[in-house]
């Protein structure tokens, strides 16, 4: 979750873009559906770094990346406290995700790379040369791999995690950066990997490392999120969201978000899809409807995650991150 966000800043977006047949947005986001974000109270506040950057939740944890310093901090969702800081050697810099006992990190900087943090200890357990392409990719946990895409070529590599070493490399789009893992359909799962350039996802088999299909999405898809028996892509290009159907592996929805341009992130729980760009900070669409069900704007936003009962998410130009309890979203109304 991704997730994750961008640490590219881009210029609002104020062109007017196509709402639905015979509308029109006329600022960012879709106006009727609009609050400010500023209406929002948050349960807990941290200040993580100059700037906070990429989010993971577990079970037991909420982990926040920031580049200034470089470090992966961790929060205790039962008492809102911040309980360690892991400094690494990099810019986080493509996506947090948690599996065998350890948050992973790519990082960015002279030379790209990745390491290993244990969840017990809190501790840098391993340094991995296998890097990320560059900025506002991802990386994705399987039941038995770690999956990211490494060079612009569409390199998609996987992890063994009992030995650090990549298994299997695999050859997927040009352009492709942002895997996920979908576990609910039948087998070890799918990987899902949006490609940015040529505006599909591609699926691949998280078994045997095959590509499956390829799905054309919306303009630009980037980050992607897996939740509903769906993969929702959140797509640059026009600030559309796409639903794919896990099952079928068809586009069953195409919803305008109103929310184009670099960065942002996307997520899933408690039944709605949550969005998050600069200036459009959270948008709440309905996993049942596909309907935007609220839509806040203001200052903040760029990464988020839904986890413990709440959206998580991060002010990245003020380096801040914050927790919006479910209980308070769900008291927000429009202006209607």
């Amino acid at each position: 979750m991704v997730a994750a966000a961008s640490l590219m800043i881009s210029p609002p977006w104020t062109s007017a873009q196509d709402s639905a047949p015979g509308g029109k947005i006329t600022r960012p986001g879709v106006r009727e559906f609009q609050v400010p974000f500023s209406s929002l109270k948050p349960d807990a506040t941290f200040k993580i770094g100059t700037d906070a950057d990429w989010v993971q939740i577990t079970d037991d944890a909420v982990w926040v990346a920031s580049s200034e310093p470089a470090s992966v901090h961790r929060i205790d969702p039962k008492t809102n406290k911040e309980v360690a800081v892991v400094g690494v050697p990099g810019d986080p810099c493509s996506g947090l995700t948690f599996g065998f006992g350890s948050l992973w990190v790519p990082l960015c900087g002279t030379r790209n790379s990745m390491v290993r943090v244990d969840a017990t200890t809190n501790q840098i357990v391993a340094s991995l040369s296998v890097g990320p392409a560059g900025p506002e990719g991802g990386i994705a946990a399987s039941r038995d791999s770690v999956w990211i895409v490494t060079d612009n070529a569409g390199t998609l590599v996987r992890i063994d995690p009992l030995s650090n070493k990549v298994r299997q490399r695999i050859s997927i789009a040009p352009g492709s950066y942002n895997p996920v893992f979908d576990g609910s359909t039948s087998g070890d799962g799918t990987i899902w990997i949006t490609g940015g350039i040529t505006n599909i996802v591609t699926a691949v088999d998280a078994s045997s490392g095959a590509v499956l299909t390829t799905v054309p999405v919306g303009p630009n898809p980037r980050f992607l999120a897996v939740g509903g028996g769906s993969i929702w892509t959140l797509n640059q290009g026009d600030g559309s969201v796409t639903r794919i159907e896990a099952q079928s592996r068809k586009v069953i929805a195409t919803i305008a978000v109103g929310i184009p341009g670099h960065g942002g992130d996307i997520g899933w729980g408690a039944g709605f899809v949550w969005t998050t760009v600069f200036g459009v900070p959270l948008t709440a669409i309905d996993g049942k409807t596909n309907k935007i069900f609220r839509q806040w704007v203001g200052d903040g936003g760029d990464a988020l995650r839904f986890g413990h009962d709440a959206v998580w998410l991060t002010d990245y130009k003020h380096g801040t991150f914050s927790r919006i309890t479910y209980a308070e979203i769900m008291k927000s109304k429009t202006s209607q």
